[in-house]
């Protein structure tokens, strides 16, 4: 997450220049300068640098620069271009956009899909592009007729001048000859038509028909199929191999050392896989040849007792802990959590003296262009990224550490080369999510009042790693996510960071430390209420009158639950948060029998701003819960001398669809800017049932996952 963000300049991003296409069409890209000239526009390897293409055939194209990994994004972006265009949604066919700077995402610094920024960040590129299109071909269709544009009107993908019709097909090369307009009017929302309405998603045809290609689908001419075994030890690399027995094997043409690890190159994948068994590797385990969960957690506790790095300091919370009538504690520890994306790590490479075509499912094009190129020796320039639908991400993606093996692998054997980790590959290499050591100290004075708020995280940094320069002399902003925005009303608030390595690489995971920081907050805060002899929600929202987005969320999710009136042997915890932009509530009812746990619904309450597609907002709400449910009743990686103990479905358990608990979504309409909407979820769910929990057996929870306390699932 590169945080090159408030550049001055950036916005000049937004002015689009035009250029004709070969055939006679019109090419709407986006311009890094103030020209308003047509301009020839190209990207890395002579690829377009467009978000529109209009073909004389009538065929409308956008190109996508984010990355579909199910959450809509392709459908959602296209409807503000559609909108904007006046043309419907189903007339436009969606591209993945190649590499190129223009497709940068403004919001971190590089073409990348992650953070929630998708839709914040091509909310106004899309629809200017869309209405810079439409008052071009307004302006051609008005110098055809010898008439003014404001004579004109637009519908179903042409322009009307009385019973005359133009389709934008049949104007798109007059179009793309014109000087662009230095002024362009975007619709008020007041006449949406497509934004902000439900839509169905444009890629679920493909999806249901099989033809949809995910990264693990790549087919290519002469294509050969890889499998790799990676050094068992978390930071360990490949010491030496011996692979005659395993090339004498059916299919098998070479055997690759990769860095880490080794990749047998066959003629399919299942005799890969079959003769990496017969490879004798020697590993070099390295430094975590001893390294345990138990360590880990030592390691963060003993760096707890430092000084932490202020994020946030208001008033003197020390002081009012220290002079308050009573004083609440409390330490929480969270564990590591892999991705487990459905579509394992998977990567097609096809490497040539004078160039490079890598086919993968990355949410990080630049990265993967950069890292692809320096693994073939080549210029980021000579490398193409196809970027296909993405099984999961999760943040996942966000990596490259399947590229430079498919790379390598390819260059070895001068063809094509797809490699394919295994479940269990890509469950003990994961780039899992940071653990936690987090102390909170909250303080009452003798009135009642909570006075003071004081909380203490101590955690690797993951931005350390991938942005070094972002957290050189600062502290890693997505490490304090959900902590320093503490937002209830307390005189006195101390957050503070303690930056502690533990050896292994650590990722981005869905909604980053939204997930730790909101546990804590929230199951803390509810904590505190019970120990004013307030009831939760009544808690809360005395201590939110100065928060109107956040108290109306609140107020919504509980009225929606019926807080207070569940059903006898029924219990009731509620959380909340904002992050992406995105404010958030949700309740969850359950009942106990004995340590058997079940949950019977969880109710959310939304305000994300401006939405594009309820219907996805709805979809991206369900699923985030879910992915966020998993984590808080199973999630958790272990160590054991440097090496996971988990490695597939059946060690690192995953929500079934049996179990999968009523959900009511209710979005509440906002004016305000469009907010992140594929993470919140996440976050929320797992402090809103460990206080579900508590109501109904008086336990607090102060650490992950839920099974771990002895609690089972009905």
């Amino acid at each position: 997450m590169n945080a090159n963000l408030a550049q001055d300049g950036t916005s000049r991003r937004d002015l689009l220049k035009l250029g004709a296409l070969a055939g006679g069409g019109l090419l709407l890209g986006i311009g890094l300068g103030g020209c308003s000239k047509p301009a020839a526009l190209g990207g890395a390897g002579g690829q377009p640098v467009a978000w529109l293409r209009i073909g004389g055939d009538d065929s409308i194209t956008v190109f996508v620069d984010k990355s579909e990994m199910g959450q809509g994004v392709y459908t959602a972006l296209t409807q503000l271009l559609a909108e904007e265009l006046g043309v419907a949604l189903e007339a436009i066919r969606v591209e993945a956009a190649p590499v190129a700077p223009e497709y940068v995402n403004n919001l971190l610094g590089a073409q990348i899909t992650g953070g929630s920024t998708s839709i914040r960040d091509g909310f106004e590129k899309l629809r200017k592009a869309g209405a810079q299109a439409r008052t071009m071909l307004l302006q051609a269709a008005a110098t055809h007729w010898g008439v003014a544009p404001g004579e004109l009107r637009i519908d179903g993908g042409a322009v009307l001048h009385g019973k005359e019709r133009l389709s934008y097909g049949a104007l798109a090369e007059a179009a793309a000859k014109l000087p662009i307009p230095k002024e362009i009017t975007l619709k008020p929302a007041t006449e949406f038509t497509l934004v902000g309405k439900p839509a169905k998603r444009i890629d679920t045809a493909a999806k249901l028909d099989g033809s949809a290609t995910y990264g693990i689908d790549v087919k290519l001419p002469g294509m050969l199929h890889g499998a790799i075994a990676q050094c068992p030890t978390l930071g360990g690399k490949l010491a030496s191999f011996d692979g005659s027995a395993a090339e004498a094997m059916p299919g098998v043409k070479k055997i690759v050392g990769v860095g880490n690890g080794v990749v047998v190159v066959a003629d399919h994948y299942w005799q890969a896989r079959k003769a990496l068994e017969a490879v004798k590797i020697t590993w070099d385990p390295g430094a975590n040849a001893n390294l345990g969960s138990q360590g880990i957690r030592s390691r963060l506790r003993n760096a707890a007792t430092r000084e932490g790095r202020g994020v946030r300091a208001d008033g003197d919370a020390s002081a009012a802990i220290k002079t308050a009538a009573k004083v609440v504690r409390a330490t929480y520890d969270l564990p590591l959590l892999a991705h487990a994306t459905l579509e394992p790590q998977c990567c097609t490479a096809d490497v040539r003296t004078d160039g490079a075509d890598i086919h993968a499912p990355t949410q990080t094009q630049t990265i993967a262009q950069a890292t692809a190129a320096a693994a073939a020796g080549l210029k980021p320039e000579q490398v193409k990224i196809h970027t296909t639908l993405l099984g999961g991400g999760f943040g996942r993606r966000l990596e490259v550490d399947v590229i430079p093996a498919a790379v390598l692998a390819s260059k070895a054997v001068g063809k094509p080369v797809k490699v394919i980790w295994s479940r269990e590959e890509d469950t003990t290499h994961d780039t899992y999510r940071p653990p936690a050591h987090d102390e909170v100290v909250g303080a009452f004075d003798a009135s009642g009042k909570l006075v003071a708020w004081k909380l203490d995280l101590t955690g690797p940094s993951i931005t350390a790693r991938m942005f070094p320069p972002v957290v050189a002399t600062a502290v890693d902003p997505f490490a304090v996510e959900a902590a320093a925005n503490f937002p209830y009303d307390v005189p006195n608030v101390a957050v503070n960071y303690n930056r502690e390595e533990i050896g292994i690489d650590v990722g981005y995971w869905r909604s980053v430390s939204h997930a730790l920081n909101c546990f804590v907050a929230e199951s803390f805060i509810d904590e505190l209420a019970h120990a004013a002899a307030q009831d939760p929600y009544a808690f809360r929202s005395g201590l939110l009158r100065k928060q109107p987005r956040f108290k109306r969320v609140l107020d919504e999710a509980a009225s929606r639950a019926g807080w207070g009136k569940a059903p006898a042997g029924h219990h009731q915890g509620i959380a909340l948060m904002e992050g992406y932009g995105t404010y958030m509530a949700q309740v969850v009812e359950i009942s106990m029998r004995g340590n058997q746990l079940a949950i019977h619904r969880i109710t959310c309450a939304v305000d994300c701003g401006q939405m594009v597609n309820p219907n996805i907002v709805d979809q991206q709400v369900e699923g985030s819960i879910l992915f966020g449910l998993t984590a808080a009743l199973w999630g958790e990686i272990t160590l054991a001398k440097g090496q996971v103990q988990q490695r597939n479905f059946d060690s690192y358990r995953m929500l079934r669809l049996p179990e999968a608990p009523r959900i009511d979504v209710h979005l509440l309409a906002s004016g305000e800017a469009p907010g992140g909407i594929g993470e919140p979820g996440t976050a929320v769910v797992g402090p809103a049932l460990a206080n579900a929990i508590f109501a109904a057996t008086g336990k607090r929870l102060r650490s992950l996952p839920i099974a771990k306390s002895g609690i089972v699932t009905a």
